[in-house]
């Protein structure tokens, strides 16, 4: 009798050779690159659509704010939704919907109908990025990872430089609602391309729905998106009542959140994988770059188009080289990570951007224009050498039941980060501005108002000096991070 010979089954499908994995990556990147495209597509059309509907500034500003808030409130549940779909269900679900509200704005024949298209685009862009980290940790082993992690870099941050260039073009010679209508039949092609190449990573369990936690989880990031956007927006800043609520009622909401997470057998976000000592690391990193991000897209473009008298376009072109060159060494970075680690990388990289932010921090009115393109490419290259072989290196360390929530929690603190961020470098420049103005005796003249400015600059990059100081420490205490299956393990840092 001949003996039966079982087939080798592989821990990951990029090590078995009878599955094309190519396809699976494609589907899914030229998916995010749409739906992260459509997220910076419409910033600058915003002027646009406050004339073509007759709105206020504060109205139109939904469309960012909206898109953020709904985000906030999706993502934490996308770990739930991993585990109760299949890949090819989620990601075609996911992009239908983005198409769905893609189609309704472009159609939109009132703002309210536009802003309800958008938001209906947040969902499918906030589930989006979990998904496709998620599917990538299932896909290839820790030892690759850093390389095809570099690519969904590349694709993050090519997509949003390009955006606002792309953006000017289409509304000055076709009109803004071909925003929306280009975006289309690249999301219906993804659709297409996902349904004959996409397969099913992982499993369904079903785990049960805590309704509770939804709600804890809705309010919560949801009053600190909304707080902390709002007070961006607002005059009185944080003092205003309505941010005073909104950010008190969401921090009580992520408190009674995770403390319902920690009693349950079965959580939405399971935040045991704070437990893993290199996750928490990259969380905190993670966190310290996005804000030192912030610090220069937001406020390097206030200050070019007041001291330094730029346009709009202008200060946008300035920006682009570093935005471009981000993504494009992000590969090569992730390559750098497989090779030969973290700490290779982010020692050098975070004491390079600490001395940079110091230097940022000495803008004057008469600074070149060169000096700024300079600082901002060299500020975007270590970003490109951190974020990413950071967040690779926490999601590795996490067993794989984990990694929905592990992926689940990085894509929620991207929106809750970022409005905090931007509200709070505003915050700093507006109250620094303030102070200067009030101490001149001539605070109605232009020169000082420029010299104002300055002084706001100043103080928002030295306080992300600060705390890219803090990154440099991080930094020296990185270590190789394996998988373990279960409890976290301390390991000797190589």
């Amino acid at each position: 009798m001949e003996e039966t010979v079982e087939p080798k089954k592989y821990e990951f499908l990029a090590d078995d050779p009878n599955v094309k994995v190519m396809p699976i990556m494609l589907s899914l990147i030229i998916g995010a690159f749409f739906a992260i495209l459509n997220e910076t597509l419409l910033n600058i059309a915003l002027i646009t659509l406050m004339d073509e509907f007759s709105i206020t500034l504060p109205t139109v500003q939904w469309m960012a704010t909206g898109f953020m808030l709904v985000m906030a409130i999706v993502i934490p549940i996308s770990a739930l939704l991993l585990q109760w779909f299949t890949t090819r269900q989620l990601f075609i679900g996911t992009m239908a919907v983005f198409t769905i509200g893609t189609i309704v704005s472009a159609s939109a024949p009132t703002f309210s109908i536009l802003l309800v298209g958008r938001l209906i685009q947040a969902v499918g862009t906030g589930l989006l990025m979990p998904i496709i980290f998620n599917v990538f940790l299932l896909i290839y082993p820790p030892e690759r990872r850093g390389k095809v992690m570099g690519v969904i870099g590349l694709v993050i941050m090519f997509a949003p430089a390009i955006g606002p260039t792309l953006s000017g073009v289409i509304v000055e010679y076709l009109g803004w609602r071909y925003l929306f209508i280009v975006v289309i039949p690249f999301a219906l092609f993804s659709i297409a391309f996902a349904a004959k190449h996409l397969m099913n990573v992982g499993e369904v369990t079903k785990p049960k729905i805590d309704v509770i936690s939804l709600v804890f989880s809705t309010i919560g990031f949801g009053g600190i998106v909304y707080g902390f956007s709002a007070a961006g927006q607002s005059t009185d800043g944080f003092l205003s009542t309505n941010v005073l609520i909104a950010i008190v009622v969401g921090v009580v909401g992520v408190f009674l959140f995770v403390m319902r997470q920690l009693k349950l057998d079965e959580p939405i976000m399971d935040l045991r994988v704070f437990r893993y000592p290199m996750y928490t690391h990259a969380v905190v990193l993670f966190l310290i770059i996005i804000m030192a991000m912030f610090a220069s897209e937001i406020i390097l473009p206030v200050y070019m188009q007041g001291p330094l008298a730029l346009t709009a376009a202008t200060a946008g072109l300035v920006l682009l080289p570093g935005s471009l060159l981000n993504g494009v060494m992000s590969p090569f970075m992730g390559h750098l990570f497989d090779k030969f680690g973290p700490r290779v990388l982010m020692i050098p990289a975070t004491i390079v951007l600490s001395g940079k932010m110091f230097m940022m921090s000495r803008l004057t009115v008469d600074t070149p224009v060169w000096v700024v393109v300079l600082g901002y490419i060299l500020i975007m290259l270590t970003v490109s050498a951190i974020m990413m072989p950071a967040e690779t290196n926490g999601l590795n360390q996490l067993p794989k039941r984990l990694y929905p929530h592990g992926t689940a929690v990085m894509s929620t603190l991207q929106p809750v980060g970022g409005a905090i961020g931007v509200s709070v470098f505003i915050s700093i420049l507006n109250a620094r501005q303030l102070t200067f103005l009030e101490a001149s005796a001539t605070p109605g003249n232009p020169a000082t108002v420029d010299l104002a400015m300055v002084a706001g600059v100043e103080l928002v990059y030295f306080i992300a000096f600060a705390m890219s100081i803090v990154a440099v420490i991080l930094a020296f205490f990185v270590y190789r991070a394996k998988p373990v299956d279960e409890e976290p393990v301390e390991e000797k840092i190589t």
